[in-house]
């Protein structure tokens, strides 16, 4: 009896080294909007946000994905970036898009904050490969922004502290 059991441990244990290390857990990315700024023509730059939740770097070949400003839609944004993302980790991706006109009046009628969005589409990995289908709807509950206006007098406060932080003594820290 103790012979079978020794052997049966043995023989869990050679298995158990067989193993082929880390296990590799591949989970669907997602992108989001960082950044949209209104060019001078009226398009908008984008900068999408990739964020690879594998434990395993990626390769990203394609985004796509339908805009929602406000309701509104906004068109359809493609990337083609060939963008590798280490694990767990982000990074980001310029597109550009040309609005709607709807979705175009909602972003100049805000003056400061947040807007509302969705990102609606397809994110292809070239290594490993797959081809994800993914949503995120940005809320006021789920992004962080100015809440109101930068005014002269929060700027000039800002440099008083920066001026007063330059000036101390670096020899002392």
């Amino acid at each position: 009896m103790h012979k079978a059991r020794t052997c049966l441990l043995l023989a869990a244990l050679a298995l158990t080294a067989c193993g082929s290390g880390q296990v590799k857990n591949v989970f669907p990315p997602r992108a989001s909007i960082q950044q949209l700024t209104i060019q001078p023509d009226g398009h908008w730059r984008l900068q999408l946000r990739v964020q690879n939740f594998s434990n395993v770097s990626a390769t990203y070949s394609r985004i796509e994905a339908k805009v929602t400003i406000a309701g509104n839609d906004a068109g359809t944004v493609v990337a083609s970036p060939n963008l590798r993302i280490g694990p767990e980790s982000a990074d980001v991706v310029d597109a550009e898009l040309t609005p709607s006109a709807a979705s175009r009046q909602a972003l100049e009628a805000l003056k400061v904050g947040n807007i509302a969005y969705k990102l609606a589409g397809r994110i292809v990995a070239s290594d490993p490969k797959g081809d994800y289908t993914y949503t995120f709807q940005a809320t006021d509950d789920n992004i962080v922004g100015a809440k109101e206006p930068v005014t002269d007098a929060t700027k000039a406060k800002l440099q008083e502290l920066y001026d007063k932080a330059a000036s101390l003594d670096k020899s002392k820290y």
